[in-house]
């Protein structure tokens, strides 16, 4: 039995006549086909606390007569360091009906579905957290045209699948299908 949820201006959900578009339907959307991991949601999660810390400073710098250059200096830095918070959750795989495109920390690259030739999970050694270790473990590769190295998508090993091999199974199928279904049929 669903419930109505009655909001703040006294309207009532139960008599939506459902005619809104969802943001989960728009197919021209950018989306990511997994959610974010445990460990990337608690560095950003950190990171936020730590800019949160880091304007209150710029606030206490500002009124307590420090100087502008001291405020203006903790503002930057706070602002970097929520800028950083942020970029760190966009980062990962995310696919359309354009192409796959794989956010990085500092780099963002798009590839259009009918230049990638074969999507992957393969055996390999892959990088702990993003870290120069690299342990035994899978990586979804992408095989496309006038790329040397096929790239490294996802891997069992990093911030957003430490620990949880089922999440990337469906992460890797997900994008594999993604890939199927987009990715024109060769003549």
């Amino acid at each position: 039995m669903p419930l109505p949820f009655l909001t703040a201006d006294g309207v009532s959900d139960a008599d939506d006549d459902g005619d809104e578009v969802l943001a989960h339907a728009d197919d021209d959307r950018w989306r990511r086909p997994y959610r974010p991991g445990p460990w990337r949601v608690a560095i950003s999660a950190v990171l936020l606390l730590l800019s949160a810390f880091m304007l209150l400073a710029t606030m206490i710098v500002a009124f307590a007569g420090g100087g502008w250059g001291g405020a203006g200096a903790c503002l930057i830095a706070a602002l970097a360091v929520l800028g950083s918070a942020l970029q760190m959750l966009r980062v990962g795989v995310w696919v359309s009906p354009t192409g796959l495109r794989r956010v990085g920390f500092f780099v963002t690259r798009t590839t259009a579905w009918n230049e990638v030739t074969e999507i992957r999970t393969v055996q390999q050694p892959v990088r702990w957290l993003g870290l120069p270790r690299t342990v035994q473990g899978q990586a979804l590769t992408m095989s496309a045209r006038g790329v040397e190295e096929p790239p490294v998508l996802l891997t069992d090993h990093n911030a957003d699948f430490l620990s949880r091999a089922e999440a990337f199974d469906r992460a890797a199928d997900t994008v594999e299908a993604w890939a199927e279904e987009y990715r024109p049929v060769p003549a």
